[in-house]
């Protein structure tokens, strides 16, 4: 058994710490919301821990983890370790890094995989930092990864940074294979071949080289709404997608499919959008096609 302090206790680290507690961890948690919180506030949580200690991250990217980890670095002493566990941004964790150094304290960067579904499957883990940082952590990554060989579900990605960098690319590939099935299922369901659409997409699931966990989800989402249409087709983006095309701008790696996946989900988002007005007007100058007028009200 050993010690973990757990900041942040939304959906992802409410199930990460009960995952850790069932698989005999002692875990302390914080977070702002009381019903869910051990201690009450990251003074006490740091002060409910034996040194050396471990103190997981888990709130969300940019100010707020920057802000924890600041503070984190005031409460904690050398030889102890700070871990990120949220999406934030690579470039973040330079930064992080020489912060805590300069208190002798060790950083770990860590991409998360898996979701609401993580505490019962296990997540996926690619971990940036020192070897011996990562050492000292590997009973936590054992307890939270899913069963069988280490190395199927978790791997030491490289120095400080590797971690998220990994997860960043990860999220980008989540973006196109979403996509993908998304398109399909909409061709499918335009169609007037194809009569039942959800059985078709159920059969995909063993034997065809397109079966996967997402497709499984699908398969799920329309068990429960075969139509999808209770769903609006407004699709956020949290920020992974963009960082992933900036790298891939910056590194001359062509990127189609990521790129087209995050340019549909901002597509979903707009009502009435400009650049299809333009089409438009241009196919209706150079070609004299039909078009749809805004009717006016008042």
């Amino acid at each position: 058994m050993a010690q973990l302090g757990l900041v942040g206790l939304g959906k992802m680290g409410f199930n990460m710490r009960e995952r850790l507690r069932a698989s005999g961890h002692d875990v302390v948690g914080y977070d702002r919301n009381p019903d869910v919180s051990d201690t009450a506030s990251l003074p006490e949580l740091v002060g409910a821990l034996t040194a050396p200690r471990v103190v997981w991250v888990m709130v969300p990217a940019g100010a707020p983890t920057r802000n924890t980890v600041a503070e984190l670095a005031e409460l904690l002493t050398e030889g102890d370790i700070v871990i990120d566990g949220g999406n934030s941004r690579y470039t973040d964790d330079t930064a992080n890094a020489e912060l805590l150094g300069t208190h002798g304290v060790g950083y770990l960067d860590v991409g998360v995989s898996g979701g609401v579904w993580g505490k019962e499957n296990g997540y996926g883990l690619m971990v940036g930092g020192a070897e011996a940082d990562v050492e000292r952590a590997m009973p936590f990554f054992d307890a939270l990864r899913p069963e069988g060989p280490r190395e199927e579900a978790f791997a030491h990605a490289g120095g400080v940074g590797a971690g998220h960098y990994a997860k960043m690319v990860h999220n980008g590939i989540e973006y196109g294979l979403m996509q993908a099935y998304a398109e399909g299922f909409e061709l499918l369901d335009a169609s007037d071949v194809v009569s039942n659409v959800p059985e078709v997409i159920k059969a995909w699931q063993r034997g065809t080289v397109v079966r996967s966990w997402l497709l499984e989800l699908l398969v799920r989402a329309l068990d429960e709404d075969p139509e999808l249409d209770e769903l609006e087709g407004y699709v956020e983006d949290s920020g992974e997608g963009r960082w992933t095309l900036e790298e891939a701008i910056n590194n001359a790696v062509p990127a189609p499919v990521i790129s087209a996946a995050l340019f549909a989900r901002f597509a979903s988002r707009q009502q009435d959008s400009a650049s299809m007005r333009a089409v438009a007007a241009l196919r209706e100058q150079f070609g004299g096609h039909a078009v749809k007028t805004k009717k006016v009200t008042g």
